[in-house]
């Protein structure tokens, strides 16, 4: 564990990666009251600028690159690893070599091998890692679970949960964005749902055993293309009959339910042009990756995925997450030997076998959002848990640790050798210490 902060003096942070999970974390934790960025690391000047004037950063604590930030050896009582999927070995490594306390961004790693590593590394050096598996903190998990520990359903039997990634997010995120290639990020099961894969384990209370997997990329292809389409949106005659029309997505001109008024579509529109005009907006579609036809682009991950798994306590689970949905919250249902759950966004609720009555249970509401944080309210629950045990040193609300978290890249991995080679896979372990 890292030195607790002297009474009355604030938590300082560092941040390495100010994108959009680094910056929300970044504003979250600022906006504890307990914490202070002392450090930024972001090679993208826009986004390192304006984080860092937003968030009184000083001047010589911002780096445009964390190997310079780290090398500085400043004076922080924790890190934020935010970095591109595949660059979080570094900082971690470096960062548990100073005896920062860290809260790495998952996936941890994109492949067994780097999971390995870092199982290795923070083992040896008894580094405090935590993982942003923002699912564990919401308040809707934080009643589901004090139902299930309370007996509301009996034993878990089994478990239905669905991950309605949304038409137009997949088509941001996997088709056109940073996602969209498994070879330059991650399968889209590990960028997506891991969180999912590290919920269900949570909920249930029990280790994955062995998974089954099946998904393939079934409609962003060139055959699924309407007739006339070009490669790009912004002179596609296609365009206005189509879902996945960018200039729909970002609001640039032709918006589709609101788009510019949607706070959501708001986001991924200052993702593709940080803090731009309707004009910059319009030269990024013509020019830049977001504006390029959805079946036109390079894109080779799986739009859609099942996965069947078998829990040590012999509960099971039939897990599905596809981008042909509307945006909205995952959904799921619980089976157990004394009744049955229906989650919701806002409600839980309970039918119970022996009386025939269904008790429904109201989600507490999450506080207002701050810029670009997400998740029903896990950000903030995450942030502020790990922020207070900084301050505090107990620990106990940090529930995201990493050997919890290696245990649900493990399931994801074995889905992935599921899905590939049509079997079913026994979820194996990242320790080398065994």
């Amino acid at each position: 564990m890292g030195a607790v902060p002297a009474q009355g003096h604030p938590v300082r942070l560092l941040i390495a990666g100010a994108g959009a999970r680094g910056a929300a974390y970044a504003r979250l934790a600022v906006a504890t009251g307990q914490a202070v960025i002392a450090g930024l690391a972001e090679p993208r000047p826009l986004l390192r600028n304006r984080l860092a004037a937003e968030l009184k950063v000083p001047a010589e604590g911002v780096f445009e690159d964390w190997q310079a930030m780290l090398k500085n050896r400043l004076p922080a009582d924790g890190i934020i690893i935010a970095t591109p999927d595949r660059e979080h070995g570094g900082p971690f490594a470096a960062a548990a070599a100073h005896g920062y306390p860290i809260l790495l961004e998952k996936p941890v790693a994109v492949d067994p091998a780097g999971c390995a590593e870092l199982e290795r590394l923070g083992r040896e050096s008894g580094a405090t890692a935590t993982v942003c598996h923002v699912l564990r903190y919401t308040p809707l998990t934080a009643l589901l679970r004090e139902l299930l520990l309370g007996g509301a359903v009996g034993r878990i039997i089994s478990v239905q949960h669905l991950e309605p990634v949304g038409f137009w997010h997949f088509a941001h995120s996997y088709v056109r964005g940073n996602w969209r290639r498994e070879e330059d990020s991650s399968p889209f099961l590990l960028a997506k749902c891991t969180h999912d894969v590290d919920w269900l384990s949570f909920i249930i209370g029990s280790r994955p055993l062995k998974v089954s997997s099946f998904g393939t990329l079934a409609h962003f292809r060139p055959e699924g293309a309407p007739e006339g389409a070009a490669r790009r949106c912004i002179d596609c005659p296609a365009e206005p009959r189509c879902p996945y029309s960018a200039l729909k997505i970002y609001g640039a001109g032709r918006p589709l339910n609101g788009a510019r008024a949607d706070p959501a579509r708001a986001y991924f529109a200052d993702v593709v042009d940080p803090g731009g005009t309707p004009e910059s907006l319009l030269h990024a579609l013509a020019t830049g990756p977001y504006g390029r036809c959805v079946y036109f682009s390079d894109n080779d991950v799986v739009d859609h995925q099942v996965v069947n798994i078998e829990y040590e306590n012999g509960t099971t689970a039939a897990f599905t997450a596809t981008a042909f949905t509307a945006v909205g919250p995952r959904r799921t249902r619980i089976f157990g030997s004394h009744g049955e759950i229906d989650v919701e966004a806002e409600a839980i609720s309970v039918f119970d076998f022996l009386t025939g009555t269904t008790a429904v249970h109201p989600v507490p509401a999450a506080a207002p959002r701050v810029q670009g944080e997400k998740h029903e309210g896990g950000d903030r629950g995450l942030v502020q848990a790990w922020v207070a045990a900084l301050a505090t040193g107990d620990w106990s609300a940090v529930v995201s640790g990493l050997e919890e978290s290696l245990v649900s890249h493990a399931a994801v991995f074995a889905a992935e050798e599921a899905r590939r080679s049509s079997t079913v896979v026994q979820v194996g372990s990242f320790s080398l210490s065994q």
